[in-house]
């Protein structure tokens, strides 16, 4: 496969950072903040992996530098990361396509060049003072290099799971650039590692856009590819639909392209056109029996976002075999 470069929005106006800091969400930290003694030892049998959302995103701000260091700490098998190309063609992490909900910047990420990006706060909105150790606030956006320096200094064999986020302005162009980037530090196609010493980092990709895993099927490993999906509900349509004009006219064909959406990336798990299948523990509720199929057929299930003991423990039952949690040390505890 050509890696090809992206394509640039010049043309396209910066986003506003703001004049302020927005107001920090009353933020309890939950029990979870104290670290157990032993979480950096070596970790004990497990019956599922963990691998953190966003990183350790229910204690520290989602995908900063803060909530990666802390799920690393507290022995997460893996992390998940969302990522984004902004307008000068970097791979950041970030989960919205937009600024505004996690930054005191506005606009479009696609539309902001990396060295903007590094002048945003993106972590004040949930947590105004951060532990020293973790970096300072002008450290805490973080792009996939970013993410691989620390991995890759973990000391231990870790995983990374990159879910590309689509639709994206740049198309395809967002794959290109992360296997480029993966390649630059020496990951190898056929196994999906970068090999750091006697230890690795497991790369896995995944996506709910099914061409996006098809695309990255040419480079990747099919075992190493995740098929993102959840049941369609009405409030899912109702956020497509939040800033479209004359959305009443456009629900049921809008609703019917995310059901088809859906159901291609459930055939490309019935095909085992990917080794790996994502589903959100609404749907591993309501699709038991799918969810056991695929199991015995070898499928690997990786379950999201799962913040319950007891929903871990009924994926613990069916046997899926990866769980992503905002609280890796919390469902660790469980699954040892």
């Amino acid at each position: 496969m050509t890696i090809t470069s992206p394509v640039h929005a010049a043309d396209m106006a910066p986003a506003r950072p703001l004049s302020r800091v927005p107001a920090a969400a009353l933020h309890t930290i939950p029990e979870d903040l104290e670290l157990s003694a032993d979480s950096a030892s070596a970790a004990p049998a497990r019956r599922a992996r963990i691998f953190a959302h966003r990183g350790a995103s229910g204690l520290f701000p989602e995908h900063t530098r803060a909530a990666y260091m802390r799920a690393i700490e507290e022995g997460a098998d893996g992390l998940e990361i969302d990522v984004h190309l902004t307008r000068d063609g970097e791979v950041v992490c970030f989960h919205d396509p937009t600024l505004d909900r996690t930054s005191n910047g506005s606009g479009a990420v696609a539309e902001t060049t990396l060295e903007q990006m590094r002048q945003l706060d993106v972590s004040s909105w949930k947590t105004p003072v951060l532990p020293s150790r973790y970096g300072t606030r002008e450290q805490q956006l973080m792009t996939l290099q970013d993410v691989l320096e620390l991995l890759i200094s973990a000391g231990r064999d870790i995983a990374l799971a990159v879910e590309l986020k689509h639709p994206s302005p740049f198309g395809h162009a967002l794959e290109d650039r992360v296997l480029k980037v993966l390649l630059t530090y020496g990951w190898d196609p056929e196994t999906s590692r970068i090999a750091c010493g006697e230890h690795s980092v497991e790369i896995t990709f995944m996506s709910f856009a099914p061409g996006s895993l098809l695309h990255l099927a040419d480079m990747a490993p099919a075992e190493k590819l995740c098929a993102l999906f959840t049941d369609i509900t009405e409030e899912d349509v109702d956020v497509q639909l939040a800033h479209v004009r004359f959305s009443a006219a456009l629900r049921p064909v809008v609703a019917a392209v995310m059901r088809g959406t859906v159901r291609d990336s459930e055939a490309l798990v019935w095909n085992q056109r990917v080794g790996m299948a994502g589903p959100g523990i609404d749907y591993v509720r309501d699709h038991k029996a799918e969810v056991k199929a695929w199991i015995a057929r070898g499928t690997t299930m990786r379950v999201w976002t799962v913040d319950r003991v007891a929903d871990a423990e009924l994926l613990l039952e069916l046997g899926v075999q990866e769980i992503t949690t905002n609280y890796p040390a919390r469902i660790l505890q469980h699954v040892s």
